[in-house]
C-alpha cells in the first residue's frame, strides 16, 4: 500500500456545509491562532481548525466565500499512515499547515490554477490509523482550474518528497549504486563478448534478419531518427531493441534496473506498475537511435566497426638510411620521457631541412600527431607535400588522409584522392587499400574492386578481407580465396566469415548485433554518474540546503528535526 495517499474529488459550488464540516467536525486539532483570532474564537459558540493562506480564517466569511461561487470546488484529501505520521512530524495541525503553505504554488499548478487566483482551506484530522489533512481547492476565475491524473501525481510528488526526504535519499543513493553495478555488469560482458570476437563473432540469426528487414524499410528521404519513423519501422526497432535485452548479460541488468525504479514508484502507487520492456523505457531510447543508425551505415555500405580495428599504415622508414631509422625508433620509444627525446627532434629536423624526404615525412607525422612537438596541421601538411615532392610514397598517402579527414578544416576530397592515388601509382599498397575503401563509401564498385586487388596482390591482408566480404554472394569460390588469405594473416574476422560464404547476408549484417552491443554499453553509461564515489557526496550538500531551505520556509528553526536534514529535499520524482 502506498505511503502516501491523495484523493481529489470535486464538488459544484454551495461548499459552505462541507467546510463548515472540515473545520468543525470531531477529531479537528485545533490551531493556535494571532490574538485578534483568540478573541473571536473565545466569543464564538463553537470553535473550528481551518487554515489556509491567511494569518486566521473566519469561518463565516470562509463559509459565505463557498456558498457564492458558481465554479467546481475539489476537496483532496492527503493522508499518512499512524506510524508515518508519527515518525515524520506530521502528527499535528502546524506541521501540515507549514506543509500546505510551503507547497501552495505548486499545488497550484498541478490544478492549473494561476497562483494569484489560486483560493484553498484546509484542516487536519487526527484519527485512527491514517491522520489526514482535508483541502478545498478553488480559482477565483471558475474556468481556470481543472485536475488531471498528471496533476495528482505532481502532488503526491510533491508531498512525498517532502515528508519522505530522508528515507528516499538511501533509496536513491541505492538506485545509484545499482545503477553502477548495471553498467559495470554490462561493461564487463560486453568486454568478454568483444573479446570472444577475435576468435569466434558472436551471432545471431535473428538479429540479422531483422536488420536486413530493416535496412530495406528505412524510408529514403526525411529526419533519420526513431521519432520521424512510420509505425512499421518503429515496431521493427523495438522489436531489434527488445531482442537485444534478451541477451542475459543485458537482461539480468535490466532486470534489477526496474526492480530499483519500482522501489521509488512505491512510494506514490499502491500497485505496483507491471515491468516494461527495454523498448519501452524513455531512458534509454538512444538505444532505437542506435539500431537506425546502423541500418544507415549498412545500406550506405560504411565501414563496418570491425574495419576500424585493421591499421593502414605501412613500415614508413622502409627504405630510409640506418641512421633515420635509428632516430625514428627513438623518437617513438615511450620508454623515454618527452625531455629525453627533444633533442632528436632537433636532431630530426636538421635532417628535414638538408632534404631527407623520409625526416620530411617524419616531421609531417609529429606536427600531426604530436606529443614532441605541439600539433599543427599546417605545419604538417607543409612537411608532408616536401616529402611527398621528393618521391616519397609514404607521404603522399599521409596527405591523401590528411585532406579526406572529413572532421579537419583541411579537408579537400580531390586533393585528397589525388594524392592518394600518386601514393598507389608508385606502389604504396596501403594507399590502394585506402582508395578501395574511399570509391567503396562513394558507391563506385569497380574502382573499389579495382584497387582492393591491386592492394591484395601487394599482401595487403586487409583488401583480401575486403574483397573476400564483396564476394561472399556474388563469387563465393573467389570469395574463400581471398578469405583464406587474410585468415592466414590472422584476421579473426575473415576466420568468422569463411565458413558462411554463399549465404544471402550481408557481412555488415551478421556482424550489426556485435557492434550495437558497443551503443547500448555508451547508453547505459550515459545513465550512469561518471564518478560513482564522489558524486554522492556533492548532490548529500545540495539537497541537504534544499532542504534546510524548505524547512525553515515551512517554520522550522534551524536545528528542528536535524535528522531530517540529511536527504534530497525538495527533489522531483524522474517521471
Amino acid at each position: 500500500m502506498a505511503r502516501l495517499i491523495v484523493k481529489a474529488p470535486y464538488i459544484k459550488s454551495s461548499g459552505g456545509g462541507y467546510l463548515k464540516y472540515i473545520g468543525t467536525r470531531d477529531g479537528v486539532e485545533l490551531l493556535p491562532q494571532s490574538e485578534i483570532y483568540m478573541q473571536y474564537i473565545n466569543e464564538r459558540p463553537r470553535s473550528h481548525g481551518l487554515f489556509g493562506d491567511e494569518e486566521s480564517v473566519d469561518l463565516k466569511s470562509a463559509i459565505a466565500e463557498v456558498e457564492s461561487y458558481t465554479g467546481n470546488i475539489w476537496t483532496p484529501i492527503i493522508s499518512l499512515k499512524r506510524e508515518d505520521a508519527v515518525k515524520f512530524g506530521y502528527d499535528n495541525a502546524g506541521a501540515w499547515r507549514n506543509l500546505l503553505r510551503a507547497h501552495r504554488n505548486e499545488i497550484a499548478d498541478a490544478f492549473k490554477i494561476s497562483p494569484d487566483n489560486f483560493r484553498w482551506y484546509a484542516a487536519f484530522h487526527d484519527e485512527g490509523d491514517h491522520p489526514h489533512c482535508h483541502m478545498m481547492v478553488w480559482s477565483k476565475d471558475p474556468s481556470e482550474a481543472y485536475l488531471s491524473k498528471k496533476g495528482i501525481e505532481k502532488i503526491k510528488s510533491v508531498f512525498t518528497n517532502d515528508i519522505f526526504a530522508h528515507e528516499m535519499v538511501q533509496v536513491y543513493e541505492q538506485k545509484a549504486k545499482m545503477r553502477d553495478e548495471l553498467v559495470h555488469e554490462a561493461r564487463q560482458e560486453l568486454r568478454k563478448l568483444c573479446a570472444e570476437m577475435r576468435s569466434h563473432i558472436y551471432v545471431d540469426r535473428e538479429l540479422e534478419a531483422m536488420m536486413s528487414s530493416l535496412v530495406s524499410t528505412l524510408p529514403d528521404h526525411g529526419k533519420m531518427s526513431y521519432g520521424y519513423m512510420p509505425k512499421p519501422v518503429k515496431a521493427l526497432v523495438d522489436e531489434f531493441v527488445d531482442r537485444l535485452s534478451e541477451f542475459e548479460s543485458v537482461a539480468n541488468c535490466y532486470d534489477k534496473w526496474q526492480a530499483l525504479q519500482w522501489q521509488i514508484e512505491s512510494y506514490y502507487r499502491d500497485k505496483p506498475r507491471e515491468d516494461k520492456k527495454l523498448s519501452e523505457r524513455k531512458e534509454f531510447r538512444q538505444i532505437k537511435n542506435a539500431v537506425i543508425s546502423e541500418a544507415l551505415n549498412i545500406r550506405a555500405n560504411l565501414p563496418t566497426f570491425e574495419e576500424y580495428e585493421m591499421r593502414d599504415e605501412a613500415d614508413e622508414m622502409d627504405g630510409a638510411e640506418y641512421s633515420m631509422q635509428f632516430l625514428w625508433e627513438v623518437l617513438n620509444n615511450d620508454n623515454r620521457t618527452c625531455a629525453e627525446r627533444d633533442g632528436f627532434v632537433d636532431s630530426l629536423r636538421l635532417r628535414a631541412e638538408r632534404g631527407d624526404s623520409y625526416a620530411q615525412y617524419a616531421m609531417g607525422k609529429l606536427f600531426r600527431d604530436g606529443p614532441l612537438v605541439t600539433p599543427d596541421l599546417q605545419e604538417a601538411e607543409y612537411w608532408f607535400r616536401t616529402s611527398a615532392e621528393r618521391g616519397n610514397a609514404h607521404a603522399m598517402y599521409a596527405l591523401g588522409k590528411l585532406y579526406l579527414d572529413r572532421e579537419s578544416w583541411m579537408y579537400d576530397h580531390d586533393l585528397g584522392m589525388r594524392y592518394l592515388t600518386e601514393a598507389a601509382d608508385s606502389g604504396h599498397g596501403y594507399a590502394m587499400y585506402r582508395l578501395g575503401k574511399e570509391y567503396l563509401q562513394s558507391g563506385k564498385l569497380d574502382e573499389a574492386e579495382f584497387w582492393f586487388t591491386e592492394a591484395a596482390g601487394c599482401g595487403n591482408q586487409f583488401a583480401a578481407y575486403q574483397l573476400g566480404k564483396m564476394y561472399m554472394t556474388e563469387n563465393p569460390a573467389l570469395a574463400k580465396i581471398y578469405l583464406k588469405k587474410s585468415v592466414n594473416a590472422g584476421n579473426p574476422y575473415a576466420r568468422y566469415l569463411l565458413p558462411r560464404v554463399g549465404e544471402n547476408t550481408a557481412p555488415s549484417v551478421m556482424f550489426a548485433a556485435t557492434n550495437l552491443l558497443h551503443h547500448l554499453s555508451s547508453v547505459i553509461e550515459q545513465e550512469t554518474p561518471r564518478d560513482a564515489t564522489s558524486a554522492p557526496s556533492l548532490i548529500d550538500r545540495k539537497r541537504r540546503k534544499q532542504l534546510m531551505r524548505k524547512r525553515l520556509a515551512m517554520g522550522h528553526k534551524p536545528d528542528d528535526h536535524e535528522e531530517q536534514q540529511h536527504g534530497y529535499g525538495g527533489m522531483q520524482a524522474p517521471w
